[in-house]
């Protein structure tokens, strides 16, 4: 099997882009998206301007820039799930990638806000639902690939795929917006899981 995981310069530059956005949302909470400079955030940082531009090109790119890296860890996980196990349950299971995001400790401070932020502002709204729907394209992608593994390939015509796979993108959107009109009174792990037991296909296909 082809190893998928990436090489230490990716993960170096993964681990440089998760600090920036660390340090932009920190600056976007305290002071407003709009009233945060890139200078700003590159001081931050510790970064000059020019590094900073490097990894993020507008300041658009470090609130919805991350899911370029968390689709890319995402893929990995899905092709790390056992062959035989059901889609809906390795979509699910995938998800958990971006649980702690919000549900650590600490982090609901910073969370809650920020994506306030971003389904309050259009253009980040626009971009993160565009973000999500390539990322349930790679997702779908991957799927395909483990039922040609598995011997039993998917007819290409045929949309139960890719509805099991935009469906469970469309779940993880509503427990985002579940979770942010509960408060944060329930974890974001339970809401994810509400939302797709609701709509789960099936037999979990």
């Amino acid at each position: 099997m082809t190893d998928h995981r990436p090489g230490l310069r990716e993960r170096t530059r993964r681990a440089v882009q998760q600090d920036i956005t660390e340090a932009a949302q920190r600056l976007f909470v305290k002071h407003g998206y709009e009233r945060t400079t890139m200078g700003d955030v590159a001081e931050a940082a510790g970064l000059s301007r020019r590094s900073l531009f490097r990894y993020f090109p507008t300041k658009e790119d470090l609130i919805v820039g991350k899911f370029e890296v968390l689709a890319e860890t995402m893929v990995e996980r899905l092709r790390e799930r056992p062959l035989d196990e059901p889609a809906w349950t390795s979509l699910r299971r995938a998800f958990d990638l971006l649980v702690p995001y919000v549900d650590a400790p600490g982090k609901h401070e910073v969370a809650e806000p920020m994506q306030r932020i971003v389904f309050a502002t259009p253009a980040l709204l626009a971009s993160y639902l565009e973000k999500l729907h390539r990322m349930a394209a790679a997702a779908e992608t991957v799927l395909r690939e483990r039922a040609e593994t598995r011997g039993t390939p998917c007819d290409p015509t045929d949309p139960a795929l890719p509805a099991v796979a935009g469906a469970a993108f469309s779940c993880l959107l509503a427990a985002q917006h579940a979770w942010l009109a509960g408060g944060g009174a329930e974890t974001f792990a339970v809401c994810l899981d509400r939302a797709m037991a609701a709509v789960a296909p099936a037999g979990n296909a």
